[in-house]
């Protein structure tokens, strides 16, 4: 899915319509000391199920996420843009 570098669309701090520039998100990385981490690797050691908690069914496609930032007071807004899809989103070069 190609989108634009630069999008007018409604801003919240602003209160109206600005020129924002869009930006892919991207999840970082997660700690492995949280204590949600820690809980499931502590019930995984020895004979035991299926850690509490865990999916059964894998989504196929992920929703895409994008990040508009404001041109004039650099609110940031994180944005789904379409429903779920297989198709990476990418920025339109020209």
């Amino acid at each position: 899915m190609i989108i634009t570098k630069e999008t007018n669309t409604y801003c919240p701090r602003c209160n109206k319509h600005t020129l924002h520039t869009v930006k892919l998100y991207s999840k970082g990385t997660t700690s492995g000391l949280k204590v949600g981490n820690r809980r499931a690797v502590r019930k995984r050691i020895g004979y035991h199920g299926k850690v509490k908690g865990q999916a059964t069914v894998k989504k196929v496609a992920k929703k895409q996420k994008v990040l508009l930032i404001c041109k004039e007071c650099k609110y940031t807004v994180e944005r789904v843009v379409g429903n779920r899809t297989k198709k990476r989103l990418e920025l339109k070069t020209t």
